[in-house]
């Protein structure tokens, strides 16, 4: 190692522990989300295409089995390589692929299917285009048509769930949160350079945005916690997808029965209240 070098690893702060949760958060042998829908679910049958532009290759869909139970899955997809990564956009879905959620959402509810969704995203696509197809009203419709579908639904932030991109996916009777996966309005970066300028005051930014599983859980945007292996998922992961999928099975039981009126107002009534607070 150069003295140049040596002088930059000296002047690097030490990571925080927020800054080491998004780490792992990140980490490059982490599951994705259709990393855990195949282990988890049988007999897979992808839905293409939002019948309106064309088909997001960032966002998978489909119907499945869960210990035989017929159940329609959703997905983000980031890529193993780099040119699948560039194809699908790191993860990050245009307009047609939240308009390809939805319709695979109508014909769940439809057939009378839950619907799950696993998101690892830090936002959706900011591209021209996307913004052109009408990426806000996108959003803002599978907000509004995910509150009041007629099915139970559950959505599961494994990784990264990034403001409105995420939400779009999430407005869910369960939302569940993987232990080391993180739930933001924005990253901890963009927010560094937003309050001082500088990206490099990310860990200071990610700090004081409280972005990690228990921080999130405490002010109600999430419902449960799942625990990862002492590792990290990445590190374990048998164990963590198998404790995963025991989790939504629990949580599937629970609201499975429960009258659609009563899951539909519970469901609306939660996400009216989350992160409400009142001061003097």
């Amino acid at each position: 190692m150069s003295e140049h070098q040596a002088a930059n690893r000296e002047q690097e702060p030490p990571v925080s522990p927020a800054w080491s949760r998004i780490q792992r958060a990140r980490h490059m042998q982490r599951p994705y989300p259709m990393d855990m829908i195949e282990k988890i679910f049988t007999d897979f049958s992808e839905i293409h295409g939002d019948r309106a532009f064309g088909d997001d290759e960032a966002l998978g869909c489909g119907m499945a089995r869960l210990d035989g139970e017929e159940v329609m899955v959703i997905g983000n997809r980031k890529g193993g390589t780099i040119k699948e990564r560039i194809r699908r956009n790191f993860g990050m879905p245009h307009p047609e692929g939240y308009r390809k959620a939805l319709r695979a959402m109508k014909i769940a509810e439809k057939f009378r299917r839950p619907v799950i969704s696993f998101i690892d995203l830090p936002g959706a696509y900011p591209g021209l285009g996307a913004e052109e197809r009408g990426q806000a009203e996108a959003i803002a419709r599978n907000i509004m048509e995910m509150s009041r579908l007629r099915v139970p639904t559950i959505s599961v932030i494994s990784g990264e769930g990034g403001s409105g991109g995420a939400l779009a996916l999430a407005v869910a009777d369960r939302v569940l949160i993987l232990e080391n996966a993180l739930y933001f309005v924005i990253t901890p970066e963009s927010c560094a350079a937003i309050m001082w300028r500088d990206a490099a005051h990310k860990q200071l930014a990610a700090e004081a945005m409280r972005i990690s599983a228990p921080e999130v859980a405490a002010i109600g945007c999430v419902d449960a916690i799942v625990p990862e292996p002492p590792e990290g998922i990445h590190a374990d992961r048998v164990n963590g997808i198998r404790l995963l999928g025991d989790t939504i099975r629990q949580h599937l039981a629970e609201i499975r029965n429960v009258p659609i009126g009563e899951l539909i107002a519970a469901r609306q009534k939660k996400f009216r209240n989350i992160a409400q607070f009142y001061t003097e």
